[in-house]
């Protein structure tokens, strides 16, 4: 049995979350939308289309931004396309996913969809094959009240009232040679520098998120943040990071050390912008947005007939090893959210997504659904700095802790570890004194999510074949607590 424990005080805190690391996203490719948000003949649909018992499970994920409508779509995307009476909406070829969108739902259905299920439009712009133009009359379309020719144009199209969209990403992964309209450096800086400008001076309130390097392992990484944070570094106010793990190799505790590759990432890309910072002699802090992140195994193609509508497209089936990779992610956001003030799982529905469905019938709980909907519902309010003792092992990346953790104080008070124990066949023995900052009198519950296999899995036919169940309630001994966590799991323990 692996000891560890857990070192935690009030003294000593990493600051407050940001809702929005817990944002997901719906880009148009394969069934994300069409079939998976959206589909108007489904029995559960509601008068605009889209699926109720898909908005039922975003729910309970509690996802507060949804990042939309791409992506590398978004690179070929003209917006105008998606809005106005649907019988006059233009059919487009999307050579990013070599398919074709019937642009039934646009700007204006989504942000109406979000408003209803309780969330916030992450407004992707195109930087592209578009332009300063474009990016700010889109601006005027969602955020200005009337009177002028786009927010007249919303107000006909049935949209009386302004969308508001606050937060908007300047294109999508500029720096891979996959991207239509792909830049460099300097160019994108320059152009994304002045389309912020141009989108702010509509509407001085919204926030503008530039993006960093689409991965870090890409050569040009992290110059191209250096460099574009040059350009641009007074005018946006986050940079992304996009970022996704797979198990091809077939090593698992190397797969489930993934977090530590995240972890580095992040620390780089404070690194590069502290730097900018001091260079600059700015007074603002920049903060970060990983705005694509989650595994991603790459097992399905392009569709083989091009420009079908909908195809299945990356409809990965993810297993308990999935669950423990996404879970160690969350805790890595959590341990950095001082910076990280927006994350969005990639995605949200169908294409590599906790949520799948069947065209016109049911939908169902990926692995990775229950440490996303466990941190997204308890794992809100003040993070501590703690310190985690456990033993280590040897992987592709190092020397790795078998047992990673973050603690939550919520604003209900109630306290909250969330833990992964990567360690195939041996449970871990969890101490942790929890005296300071829940009391000597607490009562706590522990949930774990763990299976036979780390490939197990859930499908239509066996929804729950891997789902969290009640472990052992944990013991308290004069404020500190014992409980043990199962090999290989995923467990959030509730102090009350």
């Amino acid at each position: 049995m692996n000891k560890v424990k857990i070192t935690v005080s009030p003294a000593h805190t990493v600051g407050q979350t940001d809702e929005r690391i817990y944002g997901s996203f719906i880009e148009h490719i394969g069934r994300a939308v069409y079939g998976g948000i959206y589909e108007p003949e489904h029995p559960t649909s509601d008068e605009y289309g889209f699926r109720g018992d898909v908005a039922g499970l975003i729910k309970e994920l509690n996802v507060p931004l949804i990042r939309y409508p791409g992506g590398n779509f978004v690179s070929g995307y003209n917006w105008e396309d998606g809005i106005g009476p649907k019988d006059k909406r233009p059919r487009r070829v999307d050579l990013a996913w070599k398919t074709t969108d019937t642009n039934q739902c646009g700007t204006d259905d989504f942000s109406a969809y979000c408003d209803r299920i309780g969330a916030a439009p992450l407004m992707t712009v195109n930087l592209g094959t578009a332009g300063i133009n474009e990016a700010k009359n889109i601006v005027e379309y969602c955020n200005l009240l009337g009177g002028t020719d786009y927010s007249e144009r919303r107000r006909a199209n049935g949209f009386e009232k302004p969308h508001a969209i606050k937060t908007w990403c300047l294109g999508n992964e500029m720096d891979g040679v996959w991207q239509i309209g792909h830049k460099e450096a300097y160019e994108y800086g320059r152009l994304a520098a002045e389309a912020s400008k141009a989108m702010k001076w509509v509407d001085p309130s919204i926030k503008t998120v530039i993006c960093g390097s689409s991965a870090p392992d890409l050569p040009t990484f992290p110059k191209w943040e250096e460099t574009v944070l040059d350009c641009a570094y007074d005018h946006v106010d986050y940079i992304s990071l996009h970022r996704y793990y797979n198990n091809n190799n077939k090593d698992t505790l190397s797969f489930v050390a993934s977090p530590v590759d995240a972890e580095a990432y992040i620390n780089t890309v404070i690194s590069v912008c502290d730097y900018m910072k001091a260079r600059k002699r700015s007074p603002k802090t920049m903060m970060l947005s990983f705005d694509e992140w989650n595994v991603w195994k790459h097992t399905c193609d392009l569709p083989r007939e091009p420009w079908a509508v909908a195809p299945p497209i990356l409809e990965e089936y993810y297993s308990t090893e999935d669950a423990l990779v996404v879970g160690g992610i969350l805790i890595t956001l959590l341990r950095h959210c001082d910076r990280v003030k927006i994350a969005c799982l990639a995605q949200l529905v169908n294409v590599i997504a906790p949520i799948m469905t069947e065209n016109g019938g049911g939908a169902w709980k990926q692995t990775i659904f229950y440490p996303f909907s466990d941190a997204s519902n308890n794992g809100r309010g003040l993070v501590y700095d703690i310190r985690t003792e456990s033993p280590v092992y040897h992987c592709s990346y190092g020397e790795v802790p078998y047992v990673d953790a973050a603690i939550v104080k919520n604003e209900d008070g109630r306290t909250v570890i969330f833990a992964v124990n990567r360690s195939l066949d041996e449970e871990a023995d969890l101490e942790c004194n929890l005296s300071q900052v829940a009391g000597d009198a607490f009562l706590a519950v522990h949930t774990t999510l763990t299976s036979d296999s780390p490939y197990d899995h859930n499908s239509m036919n066996e929804p729950n074949k891997v789902a969290p169940h009640l472990c052992e309630a944990p013991k308290n001994e004069k404020g500190t607590l014992l409980c043990k966590l199962p090999p290989f799991s995923w467990n959030m323990i509730t102090v009350q």
